[in-house]
Formats: structure tokens, sequence, C-alpha cells
């Protein structure tokens, strides 16, 4: 029971461990050195609790509502990262950090998206299925858009990212699937809160791994660092922003849902998937880019809660 406890706890206090997560892991080198081989299977288990939440009555409502999702999800794998291209290349971004920005906009809704709206009391039902959908989507657009349309080299073929990509969507869902027919669904409905609580606490673990090394990499060169935390920040304001004003017509509520959807990535599959060989300066970017995802909640609770009105 202490532990069910803990961990509803740890749901409620979400964005403030969060937030103090990602910087233990940057501050504490040798923590961020233990979780860092682990990334892969934090990932997986992410995935897994996220869809564990997954109400089937939420996603066969929203589904009847196929217009929205079709447009959230065309929008979000398709559209903004097409537009992302287009910036980065006006912005003469032809660079490392403009490809790593170009590759952030063609991930999918970050799996813990669900989790970030309610945290900040936004529209959780349309986040949890945006994020489902485009992480099933995610192994069929994002190989072609970063290798084959914008010709990024990440030292990988375009069928090999497609496949790494697949297995670590597709297995964590086999595997939520199976849990659904051993547990009942009331079971599951009473667990939620703490079910969201370890969604929380395997966040900030993977926060610590993507962590190992960027301290050293501070110190050695800190305007590299410091312009590409700059970066990552702008590119996730920036795309919410622009999604939030597109779907503005949709109503506030559900347009600044769909904001944070299309501001907050999930980089954590990139990172589970790239081989080492790929230029240190995408993977490093990447782990920047989970400054922004995890002080989201932390930062724009307040902000959310006046502009719902």
């Amino acid at each position: 029971m202490f532990a069910l406890r803990f961990l509803e706890w740890s749901a409620r206090q979400g964005g403030a461990l969060l937030a103090t997560g990602i910087f233990a892991g940057l501050l504490i080198p040798p923590l961020a050195a233990v979780f860092r081989d682990v990334v892969t299977i934090t990932v997986a288990g992410l995935m897994t609790l996220v869809l564990l939440r997954v109400d089937p009555a939420q996603v066969l409502a929203y589904l009847r509502r196929p217009v929205l999702v079709a447009a959230l999800t065309f929008w979000l794998l398709l559209a903004m990262p097409v537009l992302t291209y287009g910036v980065a290349m006006a912005a003469g971004m032809d660079g490392p950090l403009g490809a790593a920005l170009v590759i952030s906009a063609t991930g999918c809704a970050a799996t813990s998206s669900p989790a970030f709206a309610r945290l900040v009391g936004l529209d959780g039902e349309i986040s949890l299925v945006v994020a489902m959908v485009t992480t099933l989507l995610i192994p069929f657009t994002a190989p072609p858009l970063a290798l084959g349309l914008m010709g990024i080299d990440l030292a990988i073929s375009l069928t090999g990212l497609m496949a790494r990509l697949a297995l670590v969507v597709g297995l964590p869902l086999l595997i939520s699937m199976v849990i659904r027919r051993m547990v009942a669904a009331p079971t599951l409905h009473r667990l939620g809160p703490a079910v969201d609580g370890a969604v929380v606490w395997l966040v900030v673990l993977y926060g610590f791994g993507v962590m190992d090394g960027m301290l050293a990499r501070l110190l050695a060169d800190p305007h590299w660092v410091l312009g590409g935390l700059a970066l990552a920040f702008a590119g996730n304001v920036g795309m919410n922003i622009a999604t939030a004003l597109v779907f503005l017509p949709a109503g506030r509520r559900l347009a600044l849902a769909a904001g944070l959807l299309g501001g907050n990535r999930n980089m954590a599959l990139f990172l589970a998937v790239l081989p080492a060989a790929t230029d240190e300066r995408i993977l490093l970017f990447f782990a920047l880019c989970q400054f922004p995802l995890f002080l989201s909640p932390f930062l724009l609770r307040g902000l959310y809660a006046r502009l719902r009105g």
C-alpha cells in the first residue's frame, strides 16, 4: 500500500520531480553514467505503462472524430518537419544542429504527453490518442523524412532505422496488450494514478541516463552547449505556439493541448535506436531537448491555467 501511495504522490508532484531529475542527471555524472546503459529499456518500459493507460472507450470516442485526429497527426508528423526544415534552411542552419532540429520535428508526440497534459490541466484524452497514433506511425514517417527527403546522415540505413523504431514501438504495444488480457479493466483503472506515478519515475530515470557526458561537454565547450540549449527551447516553444495557433479554431483548450503535443517530441526513441556512430552533436542536441520537455510542466502550469480562462 505504501508503494501505491508513493506512486500516486509522485504523479501529483510530477512537474517538480521532472525538473529536479533533469538537473540531478546533469550535476551528478556518476548517477547519469549508471543509467546510461538502460535508456532503451527505460524507454520500452515507459511506453508500455503509457499504453496501459489507454482507455479503449476514449480512443474510440476520439476516433469517431477522425478529421481532428488525422489533422493533428498530419501536422505533427509531416507538415511540421517540412516547416521546420524550411525555417532551418532559411536561417542558414545546415549543420548538425540544424539537422538535429529538423529530426526532432519528425518525432512523434512525447510518450509522456498524456501525463504532462494532466499535470498542467489540459486535455489528457486527445493527448493520449494522438501520442499513441503518432508513436505507431513514426517508424514509417520519420526515417523517410530524415534520411530520404532531407538527406541527413545518421549512420544507419533507412530500413535499419525503420526496423529499430518498429521494434521499440511494437514490443511495448504487445506487452501492454498481454497485460490487459491478464488484468481486469477495473483493476487497471483503480491503479491508474499509481501507473502515472511510475511513468514519472521512468521519465526521471531516462533523464538521468541521457545526461551522461553532458556536464563534461558543458565545461569543455560551454558556448556550443548553451547555444544548443537555447535552440532546443526555441524549437520546443516555436512548435508549441505554431501548433496551438493552427488548431485554435477547434477551441482554446484543445489548441493548448495540441501545442503541448507539437512542442514536446519523443527524442527518447531516437536516442534508443540511433547507433553510436551518429554525429555526437546530433545526439547531444536530443539530450538537450529533454530540458524544455522536463521543465515544461513545471514552468507552464500557471500560464496554461490563465490561458484556459
